[in-house]
């Protein structure tokens, strides 16, 4: 399977066309890459050069893409050099994009309610996943995307128009973006933001699954993404409620096409413990193979 998807990756030479900053050195960058974005699917990320003067590259989640206008948007956190000369980039300089690369997430129409789980700099590919649900029409698809950040979140939080049964009182920040899809979202933090879950993420999701009568909860998928030890918590959430869950993991990476195996994590397999590749086998898993037990 890690071939298979290996001729859509593309190398091109993308043009920055934006940035926005946010508190906590967050930044989105729209980058004209017209076969990436043509190509990206949820869950595949990018690997980009930084600055001309840095010879490695950083892989990045897709968070959006707009096919028919030829963009992609990635978001992160300035963390090292690298993603500091990142930043720093100005409106049309190059930008070498390789991608869209990755296994992407795979939702079942038998479970439509989807419970998307982004902490951080895990909230890029839940933005995109909840955006590519919210205009398919092959199942009655109702995405539901929660998102916990010590930091301040890299958008302007606001109420949420959009009720959210079993949701605990009081807890109505929502991602603006999210609510013009007609996409509920809510948000976690420890850090006393309005409107917030006053706790993890994951701790906001086991209560809203706990409110949900046993018809729903049949219908539900839990996907979440984030660096791996964070993952073991949605796991758990995922293992205590007996739901299907699919994680995307981030790991360092130094070619992302499977050549250096530097991304390799253990997973189990049928024949038993295996090495996999994040970058091509992944980055999306079954959490019951990578969290098992």
């Amino acid at each position: 399977m890690s071939k298979a998807h290996r001729g859509s990756i593309h190398l091109e030479e993308g043009r920055l066309l934006r940035t926005e900053s946010f508190p906590g050195e967050q930044y989105i960058l729209r980058i004209e890459a017209p076969k990436c974005a043509a190509m990206a699917a949820p869950g595949a990320f990018v690997h980009l050069t930084c600055d001309p003067d840095i010879p490695m590259r950083r892989p990045l989640s897709i968070m959006r893409t707009d096919p028919a206008a030829g963009w992609i948007d990635v978001l992160f956190k300035v963390v090292g050099g690298g993603l500091a000369a990142l930043a720093a980039r100005k409106a049309g300089d190059a930008i070498s994009v390789l991608g869209p690369i990755g296994h992407g997430f795979a939702p079942h129409p038998a479970r439509p309610l989807s419970l998307m789980i982004g902490g951080g700099v895990g909230i890029p590919p839940m933005v995109f996943l909840a955006e590519r649900l919210a205009g398919r029409d092959d199942a009655r698809w109702q995405p539901l995307v929660l998102m916990g950040s010590e930091i301040p979140f890299p958008f302007a939080m606001r109420p949420s128009t959009i009720l959210v049964p079993g949701m605990p009182e009081g807890v109505i920040a929502a991602m603006p973006f999210l609510d013009g899809l007609g996409v509920p979202s809510r948000l976690a933090s420890k850090s006393g933001f309005p409107g917030c879950h006053d706790g993890f993420v994951t701790d906001l999701a086991d209560a809203w699954l706990a409110a949900q009568p046993p018809a729903r909860r049949a219908e539900i998928e839990i996907f979440a993404c984030g660096p791996t030890p964070l993952l073991a918590a949605p796991a758990r959430v995922a293992r205590k409620n007996a739901l299907p869950c699919q994680v995307s993991l981030e790991e360092f990476m130094a070619c992302a096409v499977g050549g250096c195996a530097g991304c390799a994590v253990q997973v189990e397999t049928d024949a038993g413990p295996a090495m996999k590749r994040v970058c091509v086998d992944g980055p999306v898993f079954d959490a019951y193979a990578v969290f098992a037990g």
